[in-house]
């Protein structure tokens, strides 16, 4: 027995334990707060989108009395067209099981803003998203163009993008054309999958900021870096196979919550980066 028990010992001690790869991207274990964001999306029938922004402007108080609403914006170009999306901000997971059974249970609600918007969506989404430790959710100085920047990211996590990714938006920011709204990894729904929202002052500011980035030696390099940490692994790998995806989308601020108009001014015109435009307020939760 004492043999084998100095056996084990040789061999543990001789072994070599990989370290353990570490993010401040990443959420989980490494995401402090409780605070979430639920983004929701509405695909509306196209001759339907005038009516659905109408309902929600008119009753849009109903919902916003159970839990706040961040911003609301409906997609102005940039993919599939007669698209909204939301985004409704929670305490926590029980603070969230709370404002469904309250909702559940709130008739006015369900009358006047549930049961007629129904008959015009075609398609939702929902997913679950935290601010990433580096992100906070800023105050556009005024109103202007909003743009949803969508990464689709490979397997392996923020451990192996985050970093190189936390450099690149930082690079743009500190360009000065264009300011950093929120930057958003996703919890449940499409995994890795990381959401930048970004305000301008109108869309050709933007065009012009980027057109300047692209000749900025700070910018390139940072997209290079982001890049090899994207393809730095064998190529017969799955990861290395599966190319990251990006969809860009200009979107409308249709209307912010009330208890966020500090942040959000109202009725602005926003951007985003997955395909499509949209304006701002949102609609059956």
């Amino acid at each position: 027995m004492l043999g084998l028990r100095s056996c084990l010992t040789r061999v543990l001690a001789a072994r070599t334990f990989a370290p353990q790869v570490c993010s401040s991207f990443a959420t989980g274990p490494r995401q402090y707060e409780g605070t979430f964001y639920e983004f929701r999306t509405y695909y509306l029938k196209p001759s339907k989108m005038n009516e659905f922004l109408e309902n929600f402007k008119k009753n849009v108080h109903l919902r916003t009395a159970h839990s706040e609403l961040v911003g609301f914006w409906s997609v102005e170009f940039g993919g599939r067209m007669n698209k909204v999306f939301h985004i409704w901000k929670y305490d926590n997971f029980a603070h969230r099981t709370e404002v469904r059974k309250a909702l559940a249970k709130d008739k006015e609600w369900q009358e006047k803003f549930l049961i007629p918007n129904l008959a015009l969506i075609d398609k939702q989404e929902s997913e679950i998203a935290y601010l990433v430790p580096w992100s906070k959710l800023e105050k556009p100085p005024k109103e202007g163009v909003y743009e949803l920047a969508t990464f689709q990211m490979k397997p392996g996590g923020p451990a192996l993008w985050g970093d190189p990714f936390k450099r690149a938006v930082h690079t743009h920011v500190n360009r000065g054309y264009s300011k950093l709204v929120g930057v958003f990894h996703t919890e449940y729904g499409a995994l890795n999958r990381v959401h930048v929202l970004w305000w301008n002052e109108s869309a050709d500011s933007r065009a012009a900021g980027r057109h300047e980035s692209h000749e900025d030696p700070r910018v390139v390099a940072a997209a290079e870096e982001t890049e090899a940490q994207r393809s730095n692994l064998p190529a017969d790998t799955p990861v290395a196979r599966s190319r990251t995806e990006m969809e860009r989308e200009i979107i409308w601020l249709q209307h912010p919550s009330h208890t966020h108009d500090a942040i959000l001014p109202p009725l602005v015109r926003g951007t985003t980066h997955e395909a499509e435009s949209l304006p701002g307020t949102a609609l059956l939760t």
